[in-house]
C-alpha cells in the first residue's frame, strides 16, 4: 500500500487496542490509538483518519457521544465508524442500550468480544481496501 490508510482505534483497554492495532498494521494500515472518547475526538479533529474503531463504554466520553459529535460535523461525518460494545441486546439496566447503539449513525456495529479479524474485515469493507 503506497498510500497507507489511517485507522484510529478508540478503546480504554490497552491490551485490546494492542491486538487490534497489530492486526490492522499486518494488513498494511497505519494505526493510531486513543484510550478514551475525549482523546479520540481530539485526535480525529487534529488529523482525521480514514476510519475509526470506537468502543462504547469508556471513561470521560463514551462512544455514543463521540459518534454523535463526529456525525454532526460536516467535515468529519463521512469517516466510517465501527462501534464495538459489550452491551448485550437483553441488557436494559445500564445507561447503554442496544437500541441506542443500533440507532447511532455508525457504519457498522460489532458486539464485544469482537475478534481482531472481524474488526479488520469490517474496516476493510467500509473503506474499500
Amino acid at each position: 500500500m503506497a498510500d497507507k490508510k489511517r485507522i484510529l482505534v478508540v478503546d480504554d483497554e490497552p491490551d485490546f487496542c494492542a491486538i487490534v492495532k497489530g492486526n490492522l498494521e499486518k494488513e498494511g494500515f497505519e494505526v493510531e490509538v486513543a484510550y478514551d472518547g475525549v482523546e479520540g475526538l481530539a485526535k480525529v479533529r487534529a488529523n482525521p483518519p480514514d476510519a475509526i474503531v470506537l468502543d462504547v463504554m469508556m471513561p470521560e466520553m463514551d462512544g455514543y457521544a463521540v459518534c454523535k459529535e463526529l456525525k454532526k460535523d460536516p467535515q468529519l461525518s463521512g469517516i466510517p465508524v465501527v462501534m464495538l460494545t459489550a452491551v448485550a441486546s437483553h441488557v436494559s439496566s445500564t445507561r447503554y442500550s442496544h437500541y441506542d447503539g443500533m440507532s447511532m449513525e455508525a457504519d457498522d456495529y460489532l458486539p464485544k468480544p469482537a475478534s481482531a479479524e472481524a474488526i479488520t474485515s469490517s474496516v476493510k469493507r467500509l473503506i474499500g481496501a
